[in-house]
């Protein structure tokens, strides 16, 4: 599966698995059901409430906005997730390692009608379109399998990625550590460090230990050592879970 060099905010690289080609089809399948199930289950309700509700331009309009813009509202409610990709552990980030701005998803979204020509390929099923105007329908297609990172066409202008979720811990799981009743914390300062920071945090202390990569450990203590302009005796790696455990004390304590 290919991998991806991610900057954890920290200014240190965490690999994360690219999205395989079958999750992301399998998701666009099931955002498809979705969207199909809204015009056909609100369409029938619409009639049966309103009789007639279609014969007028702008409420056909207003009834296929959320079909339209399904995708925009997903990603950009659901921290860049649909319901098909959130199914299937998949997710939109920035080709940084960041959360996508409103623009970015804007992006993705309005490249939406290259990369899925849905009217093409409507077209093509009845014999409407020469066969050269079938590339254009394979566009994003054939992007995403040329591309180093899979890449749609609508990705490589948003500089946005899809990464896999499902083969590692990612950086937006819970940062909840169990900590003792009697805990006593050390480190105030990390109160200092975002959410992102903590759940990148947890990320690098479980890839640490599954690894045996003890460098990285180092070099992240020294970096929030020097970011926070603290001292600390402790080992490395029990360093950087005395921070988690301090940060759950804190926020509990709130």
């Amino acid at each position: 599966m290919p991998l991806v060099k991610l900057d954890t905010g920290f200014n240190i690289e965490i690999e994360f698995p690219i999205a395989p080609f079958h999750r992301r089809f399998f998701a666009l399948l099931l955002d498809l059901v979705v969207q199909f199930a809204y015009l056909w289950l609100f369409g029938r309700f619409l009639s049966w409430l309103f009789p007639g509700w279609d014969t007028e331009l702008w409420r056909l309009a207003l009834f296929f906005l959320p079909f339209m813009f399904y995708h925009l509202i997903c990603e950009v409610s659901m921290n860049g997730q649909s319901v098909g990709k959130k199914a299937l552990g998949i997710k939109v980030m920035t080709a940084m390692g960041g959360e996508p701005s409103f623009s970015q998803y804007l992006i993705r979204w309005m490249f939406r009608i290259i990369d899925f020509p849905i009217p093409l390929i409507l077209s093509a099923s009845f014999g409407y379109i020469n066969a050269i105007s079938l590339l254009f329908i394979f566009a994003g297609l054939l992007c995403v399998i040329l591309t180093p990172r899979s890449q749609r066409i609508g990705d490589l202008v948003a500089d946005t990625i899809l990464i896999d979720l499902k083969n590692r811990t990612s950086w937006e799981d819970t940062v909840f550590t169990e900590i003792e009743s009697t805990y006593k914390p050390r480190y105030p300062q990390v109160m200092q460090l975002s959410d992102r920071d903590i759940n990148t945090l947890k990320s690098i202390i479980e890839s640490v230990k599954r690894k045996n990569d003890y460098e990285l450990s180092m070099r992240i203590a020294d970096r929030i050592r020097s970011k926070l302009k603290m001292d600390s005796e402790q080992d490395s790696l029990e360093f950087l879970e005395t921070l988690l455990k301090d940060y759950n004390y804190y926020t509990a304590s709130r």
